[in-house]
């Protein structure tokens, strides 16, 4: 009973999160969403060199792509988040509750950083910016403020990673992945099976996701912090 309702809690969670999904995809204003293409891939290549020392860790190397190419790329998720709404009353009875928590927090973290990234992109219209380097960016990020939801922004990229995390852990959950791999072709759910199978690939390859989480909750916040602080070398030195 108590599992039950848990499950049916995160189902609604997960489908409010999807709805506000497409509200923040359809926000904003046009001079600023023809931005988003080039802020959201300076930010790509920010982070590639952020993490250049996790990605030459042969054993962190695997979860720092996953993150940069699953949760922090440029790439557009409208059809993976198409796929878990139409999946989801049938994924809250096969998933553990550990991938249907990643699942809910993945989709949160995509409608706050779309949020983000349109109040970046509308400091950039205003500006008539067409282009960004490190001095723009960090005055878009000032400008923009909300300290507290980029904080909330780190918090759930690592709350992904600590449900998956809690997935490897648990006995069975790599059978039913993939046993889910060729009915999840036949509907036309592959973009989300590639990303729950790619993400837990990524974690059990860890052997423990504590330090790999821990570089990048250090790394992030600091490089937030920097950044509201106006420092002339955000991103290290």
């Amino acid at each position: 009973m108590v599992e039950a309702a848990l499950r049916e809690g995160l189902k609604r969670a997960i489908l409010r999160r999807l709805q506000a999904l497409r509200r923040v995809a359809g926000a904003g204003q046009p001079e600023a969403r023809a931005l988003l293409p080039v802020l959201r891939q300076w930010q790509a290549a920010r982070l590639e060199a952020s993490f250049a020392d996790v990605l030459a860790d042969p054993r962190m190397r695997e979860a720092g792509r996953f993150f940069l190419a699953d949760l922090y790329s440029d790439r557009d998720f409208s059809g993976r988040d198409r796929d878990l709404e139409r999946v989801m009353p049938m994924m809250v009875h096969l998933l553990p509750d550990s991938l249907l928590v990643a699942a809910r927090d993945a989709i949160g973290l995509h409608v706050l950083s779309q949020a983000l990234d349109l109040r970046m992109a509308k400091v950039m219209a205003q500006r008539r910016w067409q282009r960004l380097d490190v001095g723009r960016y960090g005055e878009a990020y000032r400008a923009c403020g909300l300290p507290r939801l980029r904080g909330r922004q780190i918090a759930l990229i690592l709350a992904v990673g600590h449900s998956l995390d809690a997935a490897v852990r648990r006995h069975g959950v790599h059978r039913i992945l993939r046993a889910a791999r060729l009915p999840a072709r036949a509907a036309g759910l592959a973009e989300l099976q590639g990303f729950l199978e790619r993400g837990f690939d990524a974690f059990d390859r860890l052997g423990g996701a504590g330090p790999f989480l821990a570089r990048i909750e250090a790394g992030e916040r600091e490089v937030s912090r920097r950044l509201f602080a106006a420092h002339p070398a955000p991103f290290g030195t």
